[in-house]
C-alpha cells in the first residue's frame, strides 16, 4: 500500500500539487493517506481525498482532529473514513 502524506496546509496549491502522485497510486492498489499533520483543508482537497476513496481500491485516511472535524461539519464523515458512525433517519419520512 503507497502512502502519501498531506501538509499542514491543503489548500488548493497543495491538492494541485498532490494530484498526480494520488493519480498514479491508486492505479496500484489501496492508499493510504497520512493527513495527522493536516490543520487546514480546502475544498478541492475534499474532493480528491472523497474520489481517492471511491477510486479503485480505495483510500483509508489517517486524519487530523482538525480534518475529523471539517469532515463532520460537512456531513463527510462517513465518505471520508472507514470508523466513522453510522447515522440513522430517525424519524424521517417516506
Amino acid at each position: 500500500m503507497v502512502t502519501i502524506c498531506l501538509p499542514p496546509r491543503c489548500d488548493r496549491a497543495a491538492a494541485e500539487a498532490l494530484l498526480p502522485e494520488m493519480i498514479a497510486a491508486l492505479g496500484s492498489g489501496a492508499l493510504a493517506i497520512d493527513a495527522r499533520d493536516c490543520v487546514q483543508i480546502g475544498q478541492v482537497m475534499l474532493q480528491i481525498l472523497v474520489s481517492a476513496r471511491r477510486t479503485g481500491e480505495g483510500a483509508v485516511i489517517d486524519a487530523s482532529a482538525h480534518l475529523r472535524d471539517t469532515a463532520r461539519r460537512l456531513g463527510l464523515e462517513a465518505e471520508l473514513f472507514d470508523d466513522a458512525p453510522v447515522i440513522g433517519m430517525k424519524g424521517a419520512q417516506a
